[in-house]
């Protein structure tokens, strides 16, 4: 079974971390994953404004890349979720049935990381090792387009060392939205504010999530308050084991409700 992994343009240009760490976790559990090279923009920030063909463009390239592997695996739920959301519109609105019907054919083997762990492969606990205080956001893709569910939760709570612990207010948006961040920037700030409050008195050293883009919006609303929560995807905590010890420079947990530099 041929397995590849869209690593999606965030993290592609800025968070490298979380495809190295993909791609170590997914050979640790026996998952023989490929990196196509050719691989390139989803096209949502272009369906997400209106620009149709440029993204249908793009949808025709994702489906000739990633059409002859059975699994497609993305540390995303937000660009996970972009061929189910627009391929089939923006191809029925360039009058592309041959795309429409391609792009219909791979959606079964799209699968959000978290999905794929719990899922396909039917394992929680994936042998990480992360003894530090960790709050996890769930983010609206996949709240509300993926609907992944407990699942995220159902990994991290396996994580030995770990001290998970809620945030307030979880289910509301971060205030990124892609472009929404660009056109509603007094808006999107407030929202942001109060998320980056809601991560701060839970005490956590990290915050975790499913989608960079959003870490990024909160991890900077963080930078700028000076506080010291560092945003890490998921998947590099799952990825971490006991060979590789504490993450450097933040406190570890040396017992529950407690915490030592």
């Amino acid at each position: 079974m041929r397995t590849a992994l869209f690593i999606t343009c965030v993290n592609d240009v800025l968070y490298p971390d979380t495809g190295r760490a993909a791609v170590n976790l997914l050979r640790r559990l026996g998952v023989d994953v490929e990196f196509p090279l050719a691989q390139s923009c989803c096209g949502q920030m272009h369906a997400n404004t209106g620009y149709r063909a440029d993204a249908a463009k793009m949808a025709r390239h994702f489906v000739s890349v990633f059409g002859d592997y059975d699994r497609i695996i993305v540390p995303s739920a937000s660009c996970g979720a972009a061929p189910e959301e627009f391929y089939r519109t923006v191809a029925e609105q360039v009058g592309d049935r041959a795309l429409a019907r391609d792009a219909e054919a791979l959606l079964p083997r799209i699968r959000e990381l978290t999905e794929f762990l719990t899922d396909d492969l039917a394992v929680d606990d994936v042998g990480a090792y992360f003894p530090h205080r960790v709050t996890y956001h769930p983010t609206c893709h996949s709240l509300r387009v993926q609907r992944i569910g407990d699942r995220p939760y159902r990994l991290l709570r396996a994580v030995s060392g770990m001290e998970l612990v809620e945030l307030p207010a979880a289910e509301e948006c971060c205030g990124f939205g892609g472009t929404f961040a660009v056109k509603n920037a007094a808006a999107s700030g407030a929202m942001n504010g109060d998320k980056a409050d809601h991560i701060r008195e839970t005490g956590a050293a990290v915050v975790t999530a499913v989608d960079n883009s959003c870490l990024m919006n909160i991890g900077g609303r963080l930078a700028a308050d000076g506080s010291p929560v560092r945003n890490l995807h998921l998947v590099e905590i799952l990825a971490r084991t006991r060979a590789d010890g504490p993450m450097p420079g933040l406190p570890v947990v040396v017992a529950a409700g407690s915490s030592d530099e």
